[in-house]
């Protein structure tokens, strides 16, 4: 059976889950295939990294409409906004499970003016459901909304790592997100 360009992505997203470092010839080994096979598919590293990151924030929009950010904000009470934040962590756990490696790979989003753009239009939706949730009450008003975004990103990338290490259980891993987020950002 021939692999897929989608397959040999999916299989490189694991690798580099587990070893961000993997060359090209651990991604190909680890998808079955050969380096020349992974080569037609992805000509360069480079290739294979902006391919993933497309992938990554295709998935991080679809953790944001699928958490209903845009419908707690218009909503805008605190019980739709709270909602929110948890299904957010719930997703989340998803995205950080599949694509936890292009958490720290900037480069990805660096190189590519498409990507970037894409990262910040979802930022920016983040931002915007923070404030939201400070002007109800159910976070912090002392806090700046970019700042909140970058201590749920920290999270992200800290519950990464320790669910790779194997230092939380997946079971454990949405509720130590959303009680790290809620005690740390969320109003008393």
């Amino acid at each position: 059976m021939v692999a897929s360009r989608e397959q040999i992505a999916r299989a490189a997203i694991r690798r580099l889950n587990a070893d961000p470092a993997a060359s090209m010839a651990e991604i190909a080994e680890s998808a079955g295939v050969s380096r020349a096979t992974l080569h037609r598919n992805f000509a360069s590293r480079e290739a294979l990294m902006a391919h993933l990151g497309r992938m990554s924030t295709e998935s991080w929009t679809q953790v944001l409409d699928d958490a209903g950010l845009a419908e707690a904000v218009a909503d805008g009470s605190p019980e739709a906004l709270r909602a929110a934040i948890d299904r957010l962590c719930h997703h989340n756990i998803r995205d950080v499970e599949e694509f936890g490696f292009v958490l720290t790979e900037h480069v990805v989003f660096e190189q590519d003016d498409e990507l970037a753009q894409v990262v910040e239009r979802c930022q920016t939706r983040e931002q915007e459901f923070y404030a939201a949730a400070q002007k109800a009450g159910v976070l912090r008003a002392d806090l700046p909304p970019v700042w909140i975004g970058h201590m749920s990103y920290g999270l992200l990338v800290g519950l990464r790592e320790a669910l790779r290490r194997g230092d939380v259980a997946v079971r454990d891993a949405e509720r130590l997100l959303r009680e790290s987020f809620l005690r740390g950002c969320g109003a008393s």
